[in-house]
């Protein structure tokens, strides 16, 4: 078994692509809410496993920014370029092979009546071992890597979130390790062993990620881990619909701050957000946020802690620009 020092924790686990956004922020918030009112650990991971897009200035504003309101946590925080051994020891235990497609080869595969949309099709599942050993003499001679699928035997796998309910999906030859000229680890991978390292019993994170995680506790049941507890929190959208994004005026910190919010006013926001009340009073006119009723007398993610409840929260997402 693959086991860090298990402490029941929860956690928030942010890419450094980029500085987090208001949608982000309250993500955090809930993990952080979720995590210190039942008594668990909140644990940090930066998930920078993706080079390309990984910058170190990004990881810094971000926990800048969630200690700004108030969050803590507890030890040091994991950086998943340091862990590649450990994923390398979880891709050891699962049955996997090697897989030499590429974009393009699986997208014209998947145009076949009998695929699922969005599945891949098992071009390179069962190839003998002469095929294997020409496609990737041809892979090396192009200076690439083939990507390393899990050999799946389910096709479903299922969970339980605290506010989704039950929840089914689909299972296939998921991407362990990505190939190409620039090889790296698969999320799905990552994000199951960095949790159980650091102790994740509670997975608290946005709904856009719920048909990830069949997928991810499908891969605790073959490591023989335990599957954490989900829930998938609302979205934050911005005011056209879509998911919040810098498309939508200012929505960092940063942003917010330069247009002349405190961080006291900004988590008075996300608390209104989240169903508290008591007080009350109108945002300053910022771009985006005009008119949006906050919760006053919020200095820091403290002052919410003790009445904390999931069952305040609704289920919707929240449209952020609309009063």
């Amino acid at each position: 078994m693959i086991l860090g020092v298990h402490m029941p924790a929860g956690r928030y686990a942010p890419s450094p692509s980029g500085d987090l956004h208001v949608g982000n922020l309250r993500t955090a918030l809930l993990a952080w809410l979720g995590a210190r009112s039942s008594g668990r650990k909140f644990v940090l991971r930066i998930e920078d496993i993706d080079a390309q897009r990984s910058r170190p200035q990004y990881a810094a504003q971000q926990l800048a920014d969630l200690g700004a309101l108030g969050l803590d946590w507890d030890g040091e925080v994991l950086w998943q370029s340091t862990r590649f051994a450990a994923y390398q020891a979880a891709l050891e235990k699962l049955p996997h092979y090697e897989c030499y497609c590429s974009r393009r080869d699986i997208q014209e595969a998947a145009r076949a009546p009998h695929i699922q949309p969005g599945r891949y099709p098992g071009t390179c599942r069962d190839l003998s071992p002469t095929q294997r050993a020409a496609r990737r003499a041809e892979l090396a001679d192009a200076g690439r890597l083939p990507a390393i699928r899990l050999r799946a035997t389910q096709t479903h796998w299922e969970i339980t979130d605290a506010l989704a309910g039950q929840h089914q999906g689909p299972v296939d030859d998921m991407v362990l390790r990505r190939g190409g000229k620039e090889p790296g680890w698969a999320y799905n991978l990552a994000v199951v062993v960095d949790d159980n390292y650091q102790g994740v019993d509670q997975v608290v994170r946005g709904a856009d990620l719920l048909d990830s995680a069949p997928s991810q506790a499908y891969l605790y049941y073959l490591l023989g881990l335990p599957t954490p507890s989900y829930i998938h929190v609302p979205l934050v959208l911005g005011p056209t619909g879509k998911r919040l994004a810098k498309r939508d005026g200012a929505v960092t910190l940063r942003q917010l701050h330069a247009a002349g919010m405190t961080t006291a006013q900004v988590l008075g926001l996300l608390a209104a957000s989240l169903g508290y009340d008591g007080g009350g009073g109108e945002a300053p006119a910022v771009s985006g946020v005009s008119g949006v009723s906050a919760v006053s007398g919020i200095s820091s993610a403290q002052d919410l802690l003790a009445d904390f409840s999931w069952e305040r929260l609704s289920t919707e997402p929240w449209v952020w620009g609309i009063g």
